[in-house]
């Protein structure tokens, strides 16, 4: 496992962290990512959708669960699912919605926010991104970034 670590000062330093990323995502990736409310994890798929060419405006699904946007890589169209589980209080609940099925298809690329509450339903992660809020700085964050599997 490769593990990078950033730390962010503001909302526009996560969002470079996330443009930056986006040249490791591969068609099929899943990439959870896990923090507090407020942590930046909605500012780094900012960043990831705009260097993936999302024109659509990105926005956190918190009541809708997952948002679909259009994007590319290597010039090829590609859909990435933006999902967030933060309102999801059961495992079951994520039936639903068609998680499965999402998750796992090999032709997009899967954003989930708050993964930790999708349980054994999110066998497949390529990347794990975990934001954690300084207890000094509520302007600081640490990214970390691990790759679950060496490609």
């Amino acid at each position: 496992m490769q593990e990078q670590l950033y730390k962010s000062k503001s909302e526009k330093d996560t969002i470079k962290i996330g443009f930056e990323f986006a040249k490791e995502v591969k068609l099929g990736d899943v990439v959870a990512l896990i923090g507090e409310l407020g942590a930046g994890k909605t500012e780094f798929i900012k960043g990831l959708c705009q260097a993936l060419s999302v024109e659509q405006l990105v926005t956190s699904p918190t009541f809708t669960i997952m948002n679909c946007y259009q994007g590319k890589i290597n010039n090829q169209e590609v859909s990435i699912y933006h999902i967030d589980l933060y309102r999801i209080n059961k495992v079951s609940e994520l039936d639903e919605i068609g998680f499965d099925e999402c998750i796992h298809s090999k032709n997009d690329i899967k954003l989930v926010e708050w993964a930790d509450k999708a349980g054994n339903r999110l066998s497949k992660v390529d990347y794990k991104v975990r934001f954690e809020l300084d207890e000094d700085n509520e302007n600081v964050r640490q990214i970390s970034i691990m790759n679950e599997f060496v490609r």
